[in-house]
């Protein structure tokens, strides 16, 4: 790994709340039969989580993790007359690959143990398993269900793709089915004339959701009847809404089963997405759209079927509280950080239930694999809104919160008027509002734009924006706006004045009209806007001679 790289995978470890199953922080500890003892535990414990890498790092504090520095040197370390990691390696069965990375960090030496996780059989030092539970490193043998799980991951089995032996085609819904050849149209319009041919086995079968006729556990969550979930038994398939007050106090609540390919859409209409309203500057006109952007709210749930560890037996969770939602499935981030997602934006190599998401996909569900997250990220800085929230602190459980208000008005301003601003610099800066900590090339990045002000860490996102950034209106005429914000212009106004003529309304649209397009070509966009909201809408009338028009509200 390149300096940078390593620099950067520091400050990612750095950032995660605590120590947790993959990962260990020491400064001078650096006992050889621990070390060993830790790349077994480490090793197993990244494989049990789905990890690319499991680490153990020197030189950071446990607690603060501040860089401290260490004194550790494991190329000059020896194990009597043998080289600290040819030891280390012959001590561990099998031979996993791990590599040792020192480099100065901030003026003081870091270690760190990149290690490969488990990838066959769980991995052994001197004969001994070891995995962490928590932030502690314990014995395999004390732990037989983790074991059995490493055994069960190691072997390739994909828990969604296996067959439930006594169930059949009649215990999956038939309305479920139904909408699933719906929503595999839609996503193949090509195929459809083909699906309509297709019997239901058939149809199963090309949608890849049962395998050779057979039922699997990816139908039996999708398409299965409600009494059917005792196929997958002791795994669940459950959903619950949950809705909660400033408080914390539950005020309702409602459970859901299979099938999910309809139950999802009943736990989406429990969320109340209300209009939010907010004045950008230098408008008289507030823009006002909904709290939650629809497709955020499906990828977010679709994302927790696809990925829930079913083998933990629990359920998945929406709670609803004011100006918020948080979606919890069981089972860890197996990409290990959404930066990366975000960065790759590409399908990950290793999926925990490869079956169902790509059932999923051909069901319409999701997007195609790998690019949903980076969509609702996206999708959220284009609204001005807060980033989602992926929180990474619980080893079995994740987290995801969607925001449905303006936390900081000053970021939202900045949003509004920095046209070039990358995706990775609206994150960086999002995690100023929220004051979450920084790595040391998302502050250089900040800085360097004057996106924020304050000392490290006490950063908060800049009131005023540089000269560079250009002037508000004139962003807003380059950049042009939604159709309804223009539509809400022309009803405000009639509303006002009772009545509008053509040239009223292009005395004020015109300048609002994105300056890519020429006088023609705003005339006719006005010309449109008046026609969808006359004809088709029925929101205005005219009253008026055709030569001269007389706009009212119908």
């Amino acid at each position: 790994m390149e300096l940078h790289e390593l620099k950067r995978l520091l400050d990612e470890l750095r950032r995660l709340p605590s120590e947790n199953e993959w990962v260990e922080f020491k400064v001078n500890n650096y006992e050889s039969q621990s070390i060993g003892e830790y790349i077994s535990a480490l090793s197993n414990s990244a494989c049990l989580h789905r990890k690319e890498f499991g680490c153990l790092v020197f030189g950071i504090e446990d607690e603060t993790h501040t860089v401290k520095g260490t004194t550790f040197k494991p190329k000059e370390t020896k194990v009597g007359n043998e080289e600290l990691e040819n030891w280390l390696a012959h001590n561990l069965n099998p031979r996993i690959d791990f590599k040792i990375f020192e480099f100065d960090y901030e003026g003081k030496n870091i270690v760190i143990f990149r290690i490969d996780p488990a990838s066959s059989v769980p991995v052994r030092f001197k004969g001994v398993g070891y995995i962490r539970v928590g932030s502690y490193k314990k014995k395999l043998a004390e732990h037989a269900e983790k074991e059995r799980k490493i055994w069960s991951i190691t072997s390739n089995t994909d828990w969604s793709a296996q067959i439930c032996e006594d169930a059949t085609i009649e215990d999956l819904e038939p309305n479920a089915i139904k909408k699933a050849r719906l929503e595999y149209k839609n996503k193949n319009p090509g195929k459809a004339t083909e699906v309509d041919e297709w019997d239901d086995i058939t149809f199963l079968n090309k949608a890849k959701v049962i395998i050779q006729g057979k039922i699997t556990r990816t139908a039996i969550i999708l398409l299965g009847k409600e009494e059917s979930e005792h196929f997958i038994s002791p795994s669940a398939a459950k959903m619950s809404w949950i809705l909660k007050d400033e408080n914390n106090n539950v005020l309702d609540y409602e459970h859901f089963g299979p099938p999910f390919v309809l139950n999802t859409e009943l736990v989406l209409n429990k969320i109340r997405n209300l209009k939010y309203r907010y004045l950008p500057d230098n408008t008289l006109f507030p823009i006002e759209i909904t709290k939650y952007e629809p497709y955020v709210i499906r990828e977010a749930l679709h994302n927790c079927i696809a990925h829930q560890d079913y083998e933990l037996q629990g359920r998945i969770n929406v709670v609803e509280k004011p100006d918020e939602l948080i979606f919890t499935n069981m089972g860890s981030f197996i990409p290990g950080s959404v930066e990366a997602v975000i960065e790759q934006n590409a399908p990950q190599e290793y999926y925990r239930n490869k079956f169902l998401a790509e059932a999923m996909v051909n069901l319409n569900m999701i997007d195609t694999i790998g690019s949903g997250i980076k969509k609702m990220f996206t999708l959220q800085s284009k609204r001005y809104f807060p980033m989602p929230d992926y929180d990474l602190s619980e080893p079995e459980r994740l987290k995801v919160k969607i925001i449905g208000k303006i936390i900081d008005e000053n970021y939202t301003r900045i949003l509004i008027n920095k046209i070039d601003l990358d995706l990775k610099t609206i994150i960086a800066l999002d995690k100023v509002q929220k004051k979450e900590r920084l790595d040391r090339e998302e502050l250089k990045k900040l800085k360097a734009q004057n996106l924020v002000e304050g000392r490290y860490p006490n950063l908060f996102v800049a009131a005023k924006i540089a000269a560079a950034t250009g002037d508000k209106s004139k962003y807003m005429l380059q950049r042009g706006l939604d159709e309804k914000f223009y539509k809400d212009m022309i009803l405000e106004s009639i509303k006002k004045f009772s009545s509008m003529s053509r040239s009223d309304i292009d005395g004020f649209l015109m300048k609002k009209l994105p300056d890519t397009l020429d006088e023609k070509q705003k005339r006719n966009k006005i010309k449109n806007l008046l026609y969808v909201m006359s004809k088709k809408e029925k929101s205005i009338k005219n009253e008026g001679p055709k030569k001269k028009p007389k706009w009212i509200l119908t």
